[in-house]
């Protein structure tokens, strides 16, 4: 809830700002188009794939969801954990849920330094599907060391998968290098 109240004023303040230097503006001159941002329009329901993509892109500090066609996973080794979500079709309702899981412990999951990696077309046959292998549904965690540490085939709460994050050696040395009273 912090996010999206976050994101509203981000959106909102720079807005703001950008029309009151446009009411300054001759009339003729002025460009609706640069007035307002590009916003990402949902109605309550459930975010499509481009507008995650999109909202990834807008806030660095966001959860970066990202396709498995695009992405090399080996760029990510000892730098980024790898949520990596698959299913057969973008409708799958795990897939979704699965998603949504994600999106909405975002600050958490970033601040365990992960990415989630989506692949829901099993057509295109990506490098990292074609090592996984998954039979519909998937979910699985990648360490900083490139080993999948954990796969499940069902839907995992944000919480569950955060647990199984911290009990991985490579977080747990993270938070004692970040807090070495707690040794």
């Amino acid at each position: 809830m912090k996010q999206i109240t976050a994101l509203v004023f981000a959106l909102v303040f720079p807005a703001a700002s950008l029309a009151t230097e446009a009411e300054e503006m001759p009339a003729d001159t002025q460009d609706v188009e640069e007035v307002l941002p590009d916003d990402i329009e949902t109605d309550g329901d459930e975010a499509t794939l481009d507008e995650i993509e999109a909202e990834a892109e807008r806030d660095p500090n966001a959860l970066q969801f990202l396709d498995a066609r695009e992405v090399d996973v080996r760029d990510f080794i000892w730098t980024e954990r790898i949520i990596v979500v698959m299913a057969d079709t973008p409708d799958d309702p795990q897939f979704n849920r699965q998603l949504d899981a994600l999106r909405d412990r975002e600050s958490e999951f970033v601040a365990r330094d992960a990415v989630v990696i989506f692949d829901a077309n099993p057509d295109d046959s990506s490098p990292l599907r074609q090592v996984m292998r998954p039979r519909g549904f998937m979910t699985a965690i990648i360490d900083k060391d490139g080993e999948v540490k954990a796969r499940r085939p069902a839907v995992r709460s944000g919480r569950e998968l955060m647990a199984v994050i911290d009990r991985f050696p490579t977080r747990r040395q993270e938070v004692l290098d970040r807090s070495p009273s707690g040794r």
